[in-house]
């Protein structure tokens, strides 16, 4: 009976996230179809105006999603080769003690958070851009798309060089054997058995790349426009998430234009969950084609080259559509014929001298990516360290944030991370248990699955659509610190239970089998032989989600946070201060507040980058200690 009891809470929690993700569509169509009724659906997805507070309100999103997708059709290009070249650099140049430095430094690039990414690129990028190109400003999707190519760069790398450490090493061993260079076996048998997995890391760059929402606001300008020419990329563009961002604060309640936000977000829902999806299909063909390798390796070489020869025509169809996209057509020939003879020429350069020029290609990108990394820290670091005092740590603002401290948004940046932990952690390792202690694969199983990803790879500023929809106007919490923290924890809810499902798959089966031999039953050997052993790894995967909620804005942007507060709260009903979003409003609407932002910008570094090399360090020190 206590069994049963025990596996029907464990069932509960594993269902929480498809029953999340249920109330999310839920919500969000129920204030989207008014707009939908009155606009009509084809009107309001072709509509070529934006233009919700105009004399006759328009409210056709062409243009938003144009611009999404040029920025993240620019990311990709920043990012893809780059992070390609440094997955396979990490993964097979790299000596040991360098590849120790270059992993967690990448890691670290995921940890910063995206209004620290949209304040280097407001200040910075778009000053360059500026200079460069002599324009009246350098906000444009170019700069959206650099920015958010190097905010896409840590999923790529990560994923990307995890597929290719799955690559057996019998495959490598043997091509090497045959007499082939080390850049013919990488690029001939490690990439194309790897390219499920990189094309996975691809899409899922993708979905972060489109859902971003602060870094674009900050940088690619907000214009609801079209470039003319298309391939103008100094020209403004706004976004479908920022839009929502931009607009949904301001809007009232119940009007139109708040129903035709809810609109947008829908589109953006079902983008993002299309691109989520199709990751997920690719990751299923790649388990299911590691369980072929073991029943039948020559069907699983046939399935290999079917993908790479698909993938390579998907790829060159959409480079050179891309190409004559973004160039002049005389231009576009010049550039495809020239890629062309490189690539019919590549195969009659001598291996020695090709495997030269791409390992050096190889160098450079990792070389570009950790450089990224170094220069934005150190002008973060550099700038931010006068303006750090005991004054600045433990005083309100003053003066809308010129001057003063910060010490109420570090405090309720805590406070958000507490509950938002509280909140996601019992469900999260409930839903963990379930999934890997209690039940095997199956439908029930691959729904739980399916909803834990899509709850993944849902844009953070639906997390705040949904909350403010939901908990700030349906449960009357108001826009406050409790409205937040259950906003927050929804969203690292899948890190939780991904991190440690990992970590209870880590310990063997035979320890299990010894517990229940001796007469244990089952939650008596998970709770004292499964989970001691698995709690340094779920400690991880709870630092990273801690790391992750301290640095959002925009799930906090409608449902908890005020720019300036001089109290603490004294009940979770009561709006907070957060450091995102002080340094966010302090960088687009406080002028004079420059010392104060890169201040701000520092301490919400170091807090979110302290917390992720606790993690690495804690993931580090145990993978050395664990001996079964």
């Amino acid at each position: 009976m206590k069994e049963t009891i025990i596996r029907s809470i464990w069932f509960f929690t594993a269902s929480f996230a498809v029953l999340a993700v249920f109330f999310i569509i839920f919500f969000l169509l129920r204030d989207a179809v008014p707009a939908f009724e009155s606009i009509g659906i084809w009107n309001f997805i072709s509509g070529s105006t934006w233009n919700p507070t105009g004399a006759e309100p328009a409210y056709g999103v062409y243009p938003l999603i144009v611009g999404t997708v040029l920025v993240t059709i620019g990311a990709m290009v920043v990012a893809v080769p780059l992070g390609i070249g440094s997955a396979l650099f990490i993964a097979e140049l790299a000596p040991y003690r360098l590849r120790l430095i270059a992993k967690p430094a990448i890691e670290l690039l995921a940890g910063i958070p995206s209004v620290v990414y949209g304040f280097f690129g407001l200040i910075v990028l778009t000053n360059w851009l500026r200079i460069s190109f002599d324009t009246p400003s350098g906000e444009s999707w170019l700069a959206g798309s650099i920015l958010l190519g190097v905010m896409a760069l840590p999923t790529i790398i990560s994923v990307s060089e995890d597929a290719l450490s799955m690559v057996p090493a019998a495959f490598k061993e043997g091509s090497l054997a045959l007499g082939a260079t080390h850049w013919q076996t990488i690029s001939r048998v490690l990439v194309p058995t790897a390219l499920s997995g990189i094309t996975a890391s691809i899409i899922l760059g993708m979905g972060r790349a489109i859902g971003e929402t602060m870094a674009v606001i900050m940088v690619c300008g907000n214009a609801a426009i079209i470039p003319d020419p298309i391939t103008n990329v100094l020209s403004p563009v706004r976004t479908l998430t920022g839009t929502l961002g931009i607009e949904i604060g301001e809007v009232a309640v119940g009007s139109m234009h708040y129903h035709a936000l809810f609109g947008v977000a829908v589109v953006l829902l079902v983008i993002t969950l299309i691109v989520n999806l199709a990751a997920v299909a690719i990751m299923k063909h790649i388990r299911s084609r590691q369980q072929a390798v073991s029943r039948a390796k020559k069907k699983s070489v046939m399935d290999s080259e079917n993908v790479r020869l698909a993938f390579r025509a998907v790829l060159v169809i959409a480079a050179v559509l891309f190409v004559f996209l973004l160039l002049p057509p005389a231009v576009a020939a010049a550039v495809i014929v020239l890629l062309a003879g490189i690539y019919f020429v590549r195969d009659r350069l001598p291996a020695k001298h090709s495997q030269s020029v791409a390992f050096a290609l190889i160098v450079l990108s990792i070389g570009l990516v950790l450089c990224a990394l170094v220069i934005i820290l150190s002008y973060i670091i550099v700038n931010g360290l006068p303006a750090i005092s005991w004054e600045f740590l433990t005083q309100p603002p003053r003066d809308l944030g010129r001057s003063g401290g910060i010490f109420p948004a570090i405090v309720g940046t805590l406070y958000l991370v507490a509950g938002a932990i509280a909140f996601a952690l019992p469900i999260g390792i409930g839903a963990a248990i379930y999934l890997s202690e209690y039940t095997r694969e199956g439908r029930i199983t691959g729904i739980i699955r399916t909803g834990i990803d899509l709850l993944n790879g849902m844009p953070s500023i639906v997390f705040g659509l949904f909350g403010f929809a939901f908990l700030v106007l349906f449960l009357n919490f108001g826009v406050s610190l409790l409205a937040g923290m259950i906003t927050l924890g929804l969203m690292i809810l899948p890190t939780v239970i991904r991190t440690t499902e990992e970590a209870l798959k880590n310990v063997p089966g035979s320890i299990r089998e010894g517990s229940l031999a001796l007469g244990a039953t089952k939650w008596q050997t998970i709770r004292r032989v499964v989970l001691p052993p698995a709690l340094p790894g779920i400690l991880t995967g709870t630092i990273l989600s801690i790391g992750r909620a301290a640095g959002e804005t925009a799930p906090i942007l409608f449902t908890a946070v005020v720019f300036s507060k001089r109290f603490l709260p004294t009940s979770v009903f009561e709006p907070v201060m957060a450091l995102p979003y002080h340094l966010f409003i302090l960088s687009t609407n406080v002028p004079g507040a420059q010392q104060n932002q890169y201040g701000t910008a520092l301490v919400l570094l170091i807090l979110v980058v302290a917390i992720y090399a606790i993690a690495i360090g804690v993931r580090s020190r145990y993978q050395k200690n664990m001996r079964w």
